[in-house]
């Protein structure tokens, strides 16, 4: 047998020193983190929203013979509009490169959260993930009694009959409830839509159980056809892709003050003032909330 030419060596020698994102020789899969509420998001606390995630989509499906792309989703849900619009960058992009998905769900991935579960491919899920909540939800309060005690009068001026609608310092209008229920349904058939479109073939339940908002252990989720198997990212992409493959978390860029881009410097943080803060204590609040409906 011949001897390797001093090319070949020298190739060879250099694919030792690369750093392993950059030896061909080797499985690529990067990961992008999915993580926090969908939407739900201020100058100062900012959700999770395709202007937040979008560039780290790009990049994860720009690498170079990539075996797949890992999405690591850790989300109680949120704005059913930021999580429709991720899940269709997630599917365009993987249909564009022919690059296919594969999603791992941390503690949780109910409502919008599992939407974003289902622009992967296969779903893999701890055994005590929370999985689902195919539904739609809202809420508000109603201050109208309090205004009463207190003394004071409401005031507002509209034009258009329904403009004031679920205005919580008015009473509660029946007409109006039913209204924003159809709203809903309407949201909930796009998203059955795309469950049962994404999940064909693998759903094993009732109908009126599977798209109930109910919400199951990963270990109840493999059973129904909600999630595809049991196990862990590293575990799943070794057993798939071979001991050697490499893992490389695509992360978002930061700007030069070390903030994740999109954001604000500091003079625009200082001009967002108190009243800025109030409503980054509210959106805090709501994200608690999502989150404590799935017991986190």
């Amino acid at each position: 047998m011949s001897e390797p030419s001093l090319f070949a060596r020298t190739i060879e020698r250099l694919r030792a020193i690369l750093p392993q994102r950059l030896r061909g020789d080797l499985p690529v899969v990067p990961v992008v983190r999915l993580t926090g509420t969908i939407g739900f998001s201020t100058p100062l606390r900012p959700g999770l929203t395709l202007a937040s995630c979008a560039r780290s989509l790009e990049r994860a499906f720009s690498y170079r013979k990539a075996k797949a792309v890992a999405l690591v989703i850790n989300s109680p849900g949120g704005s059913p509009v930021q999580s429709h619009l991720i899940f269709k960058r997630i599917r365009a992009l993987a249909e564009e490169k022919k690059v296919p998905v594969i999603a791992c769900v941390e503690d949780v991935a109910a409502s919008g959260g599992y939407m974003l579960a289902c622009a992967a491919d296969e779903i893999v899920a701890d055994a005590s993930s929370i999985v689902g909540s195919i539904g739609v939800v809202g809420g508000s309060f109603g201050f109208n009694r309090l205004l009463d005690k207190v003394g004071v009068e409401r005031r507002l001026y509209t034009s258009g009959e329904h403009k004031a609608m679920l205005d919580p310092f008015l009473p509660e209008k029946p007409e109006d409830v039913e209204r924003l229920k159809t709203i809903q349904r309407q949201i909930h058939d796009l998203f059955i839509a795309l469950v049962k479109g994404r999940r064909a073939g693998k759903l094993n339940g009732a109908e009126q159980d599977l798209f109930s908002g109910a919400f199951w252990t990963g270990a109840k989720a493999v059973e129904i056809g909600v999630v595809d198997r049991l196990g862990d990212l590293r575990s799943f992409l070794r057993e798939r892709f071979g001991d050697k493959v490499v893992m490389p978390l695509v992360a978002a860029e930061r700007g030069l003050l070390g903030r994740r881009t999109p954001g604000l410097g500091f003079a625009a943080e200082e001009a967002w003032g108190a009243a800025g803060l109030a409503q980054d204590a509210v959106s805090a609040l709501e994200a608690r909330a999502l989150w404590a409906r799935y017991g986190l």
